[in-house]
């Protein structure tokens, strides 16, 4: 199976399915990310370039830690991404030529503009992936693939939670993806979010701080999970949520016993404009 993952900015993707593409990657399938902006902006003191360049050997890392090729729009920058035709048709003859079978993106309800449109390409490019006279120098693909979303907490319509996973084996893997992105975890959002003061200077303790003030343990309701404070980061607990948010889901997939008891999870809608998700697709990209 060949596995596409598509993000507005480098972090979106991994961020987000790190924990389905360890899995993925473990199983043998090829996995994909595609990076639709540079990362040029997320950054206060770096000039563009330099946050380009830097955002670059962060992906490089998470892309060897996770086994994956990591892939970014090199010429489009941070802030400007929009669902144009140009854009479309480019998106498209990416997709043909990796075939995949699963594409996972953004909902195109979104705080971020980049997210959005990010989403909104995804949507019209969908049907287009099979047309011949649609960009055709690239040759169509036989059928659409199963397009899904990641988990988001924006409303109108809310995010609907088709498949939920276990991600307990996967957690202490994640933090590891969060501690690589270093110029956005450690700089960029506490700058944004007016807590940089608070991030450590000695990268131990920098982890620990990632993880956040609030400790999981097997006591933790899912009531206290999710009115917990984050505090600066809060990684861990933002992984736990999730879990938390769809714990009947989990119980739905894993029985009573094992899904009462799963701390982190992943989430993900299935997108109306896809491929049908299949009773034997859906064993081969989440029967595990």
């Amino acid at each position: 199976m060949k596995i596409l993952m598509i993000g507005a900015h480098q972090d979106d993707i991994e961020f987000r399915a790190g924990g389905l593409t360890h899995k993925y990657v473990q199983m043998g399938y090829e996995v994909r990310f595609l990076s639709l902006c540079n990362g040029c902006g997320g950054h206060h003191i770096m000039t563009p370039a330099e946050t380009t360049a830097r955002r670059a050997k962060e992906s490089a890392a998470v892309a060897k830690l996770l086994g994956v090729r990591y892939d970014v729009w090199e010429d489009m920058n941070d802030c400007t991404l929009m669902p144009t035709l140009e854009n479309r048709r480019r998106l498209i003859r990416y997709i043909r030529e990796f075939s995949p079978d699963l594409i996972i993106s953004h909902r195109s309800n979104d705080y971020h503009a980049d997210h959005r449109a990010a989403g909104i390409l995804i949507q019209d490019a969908s049907y287009m992936l099979i047309v011949p006279h649609e960009c055709p120098d690239v040759p169509a693909m036989k059928q659409t693939p199963v397009i899904m979303y990641y988990e988001d907490g924006f409303a109108d319509p809310d995010f609907r939670a088709d498949i939920v996973l276990d991600m307990d084996a996967e957690n202490d893997l994640k933090l590891q993806i969060a501690h690589l992105n270093v110029s956005q975890v450690y700089e960029w959002l506490p700058f944004t979010k007016g807590y940089e003061a608070e991030v450590p200077d000695n990268e131990e303790e920098r982890f620990e701080w990632l993880k956040g003030p609030y400790k999981i343990t097997p006591e933790s309701t899912d009531e206290e999970i999710l009115k917990a404070n984050r505090g600066g980061s809060g990684y861990d607990l933002h992984n736990a949520q999730t879990a938390s948010r769809f714990r009947k889901e989990l119980i739905a997939r894993y029985g009573k016993e094992r899904g009462a008891k799963i701390r982190y999870a992943e989430a993900f809608q299935v997108c109306p404009y896809g491929g049908a998700l299949t009773e034997e697709l859906n064993e081969k990209l989440f029967g595990f």
